[in-house]
């Protein structure tokens, strides 16, 4: 295993600890509401400060992006990590067990190293560049399938941007009357790990931040498929406009996409 990627599994499983033990007495979680229908808990910022403590132990001058702590600023700003401790916190706090810790390097402005972590299940997603990905050290793949007869599709609702409701009902309507099914887990580094793994087809979410995807989008890539925008092109990270799948699957998806996009969502 890579050294970085140890370090970033390390930092995972750390986090997945608190967060486990956590999750055993929901009633003492500590919530707040940080945005429209964004909420944060104490166990998300103890969760990304075991995570940067790891990282920092072993590389202090590296820089680190976290969802709830911001930017910590390195000598090394080659080297920049980008971290979400609980992606799914909506689900953690509700109870249901489907949630992840989100662990992405990149090095140059390239994804460089990821792990997805799912703590209740033990299910460890890693990717290294030119790697592969793997789950729990085995071979994953993409499901290569060529039509969206059949597929299954992952999804999020645009909870935090409600304004894009209309747009996203008209693509999940042309998606679905084709697919065999639609899923809607509540956490994206999960659906991108599950792409990757072959669970589902294909996923597609607006408005989702870095930190959300970073680490996904290099499993799905080095298990063979492809991430774009809802144009077809490479602004995702910007846009937050996201599709993945295997290659000529995404094909398909897009060409249901774009006729629903409108001018907001075209970037």
């Amino acid at each position: 295993m890579h050294p970085m990627l140890n370090i970033a599994v390390r930092a995972a499983r750390s986090a997945g600890n608190i967060i486990s033990r956590s999750f055993e007495q929901v009633d003492k979680i500590e919530i707040e509401l940080k945005g429209t229908n964004d909420f944060v808990t104490n166990v998300d910022k103890m969760a990304e400060q075991a995570i940067i403590d790891t990282i920092q132990k072993s590389y202090p001058n590296h820089t680190i992006i976290g969802e709830e702590s911001g930017a910590i600023d390195g000598s090394d700003s080659d080297y920049q990590w980008i971290i979400d401790p609980l992606d799914g916190t909506t689900n953690f706090v509700k109870g249901i067990p489907h949630f992840a810790v989100s662990i992405a390097l990149k090095v140059k402005g390239k994804l460089d190293q990821a792990v997805v972590f799912d703590p209740i299940r033990g299910e460890l997603f890693t990717a290294s560049r030119g790697k592969g990905a793997q789950l729990n050290g085995f071979r994953i793949r993409v499901k290569q399938n060529k039509e969206l007869s059949g597929a299954i599709l992952a999804t999020g609702f645009p909870f935090k941007q409600k304004q894009h409701m209309p747009a996203y009902m008209n693509m999940f309507q042309a998606l679905f009357v084709k697919t065999a099914d639609m899923r809607r887990a509540g956490s994206a580094a999960l659906d991108l790990a599950y792409v990757a793994a072959g669970r589902v087809d294909g996923f597609f979410e607006l408005g989702l931040k870095p930190w959300d995807t970073a680490a996904g989008e290099l499993l799905v890539i080095e298990a063979g498929g492809l991430i774009t925008d809802f144009v077809g092109n490479h602004n995702h990270t910007n846009s937050g406009n996201i599709v993945a799948g295997s290659p000529r699957l995404l094909k398909e998806i897009l060409k249901d996409i774009r006729p629903h996009l409108g001018e907001a969502l075209s970037k």
